[in-house]
């Protein structure tokens, strides 16, 4: 599926994170795991969004690292959106 040149946001599901990391392996400038040992995603300045449902834009050069990311989770939790019309493109919801 081609997203072209449209903005995209990432977000993490906690309740169905299983801890395993792979996403900050992938993308750490975008993932990190918190001390309760589950994944969350980063504001573009680097802080951890700990919020329920907290979205970060995905920089066009780590693209396909969070696709990645999304596709290899085993817990299905990361889910990547486009934002003007907020449609999954890549993860569990993604048609």
């Amino acid at each position: 599926m081609s997203t072209g040149n449209e903005a995209l946001e990432v977000w993490i599901d906690q309740d169905l994170c299983t801890g395993d990391g792979i996403c900050a392996q992938y993308a750490p400038e975008v993932f990190e795991l918190d001390i309760d040992g589950l994944a969350y995603v980063k504001s573009g300045d680097d802080e951890l969004l700990q919020t329920e449902g907290a979205t970060t834009p995905v920089p066009l050069p780590l693209l396909t690292d969070v696709v990645d990311s999304a596709k290899e989770c085993p817990g299905d939790c990361i889910h990547v959106r486009r934002i003007s019309d907020r449609v999954e493109v890549y993860g569990p919801d993604a048609e």
